[in-house]
């Protein structure tokens, strides 16, 4: 594990204790890293804990420190399968949280300089504790934390996260664990 993935599934740790999760030993150990392979995590990456991903249901914990960014993607329908319906509900400080819809003037997220072609959806939802929002399969989204972090809970049908599809050409979604 690098420098940078030790400190990451730390500070995701100290979120999950701020929003008051309790994780036992084996779940602290299987943190997935994501850094979407952009190699640029302090700005654009999670860190990933899955309770559970059936054929029926999937539960997650998402972490994201402070204005760090789950860039834009969809879960696609693959063959009779017709995409993820998820349901995000904020734990702990503050989520934007974009989709379809009319653009929201004057945003609070905050994108990578650069980046401004491959964020494309700008409606946006504020998710504050006890907050949650429901997405229908193939809906396009991305998501910010707020300046205190974030940590998301996910109540989904089943995922297969390596078939999302990104905006960003550029990403590579392969996940690191302990």
């Amino acid at each position: 594990m690098t420098e940078q993935e030790s400190k990451a599934k730390a500070d995701a740790l100290k979120l999950y204790q701020k929003a008051h999760i309790v994780l036992n030993d084996y779940e602290k150990n299987h943190l997935e890293y994501c850094d979407y392979g952009l190699d640029d995590f302090d700005k654009v990456g999670t860190i990933i804990l899955i309770y559970v991903n059936t054929k029926r249901v999937c539960a997650k914990e998402m972490a994201l420190t402070p204005l760090q960014i789950c860039p834009e993607h969809i879960h696609p329908q693959l063959g009779d399968y017709p995409g993820k319906e998820e349901t995000f509900r904020c734990r702990y400080g503050e989520v934007y949280l974009y989709v379809p819809g009319e653009k929201t003037e004057n945003p609070r997220a905050k994108i990578p300089a650069g980046k401004e072609n491959v964020y494309t959806v700008w409606h946006e939802v504020i998710l504050k504790p006890g907050d949650q929002y429901t997405m229908h399969e193939k809906t396009l989204h991305w998501f910010q934390a707020g300046p205190k972090g974030a940590v998301i809970s996910e109540f989904s049908s089943p995922s297969f996260d390596n078939c999302d599809i990104f905006t960003d050409p550029a990403i590579k979604r392969v996940g690191k664990f302990n």
